[in-house]
């Protein structure tokens, strides 16, 4: 252990800050062990309980470096003021693209299953904050094409859910760039923004769809009876 004698505490700390990061991101929180912790700092056990207390102490600090740094960047990018919507469409894409890009031991330990100690501190906790401020800009929008704000709440969750779930496939299968793969999410997000109906319906499934093809099944019906009908004899001369 002789290694420990030449870091200061500050850099022991980041040290198992970088390892723990790693091999949460890896294995997640639940398969690693104190023991694997501290073999791979090549240090005592009661080194990282001074500095963390536990695994779960060390946990705690790494998801909270990775919530405050993806916060920050997502935050960033739906700050815009005076811009277009799409813009911020664009850059909020990219924004966690970017971040997945240089983080993705960060990202990892996020999406991952984690313990349930502090929901306020979890990644859906994030997301929700961020949701709310994805309203908030789809809201002032929808003011302004006079569309009606009762589904917004609604809207913002399936735009963030489709940037982060499409961010963490790409994550595994970096098939495209960060660009590319923007450009995709907003090619879905924005064209369908941009088309929105003030009351949408489902053409083919629902209720209300299966009454209507019943109906023009119907009268479908109707018109061939008439079309086949014999037509009345002429009267005779």
């Amino acid at each position: 252990m002789a290694n420990a004698s030449r870091m200061s505490s500050y850099q022991r700390r980041e040290q198992l800050l970088r390892i723990g990061r790693s091999l949460f991101a890896a294995k997640g929180f639940e398969a690693v062990s104190m023991e694997e912790i501290a073999a791979t700092a090549k240090v005592s056990k009661p080194i990282v309980y001074e500095h963390f207390g536990g695994k779960e102490g060390l946990y705690a600090v790494v998801v909270d470096r990775e919530m405050r740094a993806l916060n920050d960047t997502l935050v960033a990018a739906l700050s815009a003021q005076d811009v277009h919507p799409r813009q911020i469409v664009e850059r909020t894409a990219l924004a966690l693209l970017t971040y997945i890009e240089e983080n993705a031991e960060g990202f990892q330990v996020l999406v991952r299953d984690s313990p349930s100690t502090d929901p306020s501190s979890s990644f859906s906790s994030l997301l929700g904050d961020v949701s709310m401020r994805v309203g908030e800009i789809l809201s002032e929008w929808f003011k302004k094409q006079k569309l009606p704000t009762k589904g917004v709440p609604y809207y913002a969750q399936m735009l963030v859910g489709m940037t982060v779930f499409t961010g963490q496939y790409w994550a595994d299968q970096r098939k495209v760039s960060k660009e590319q793969l923007a450009a995709l999410i907003v090619n879905l997000a924005w064209n369908g923004l941009s088309r929105m109906k003030a009351k949408p319906e489902l053409r083919f499934e629902g209720e209300k769809a299966k009454k209507a093809a019943q109906r023009a099944a119907e009268n479908d019906g109707t018109e061939e009876t008439r079309t086949e009908s014999p037509s009345a004899p002429a009267p005779s001369a």
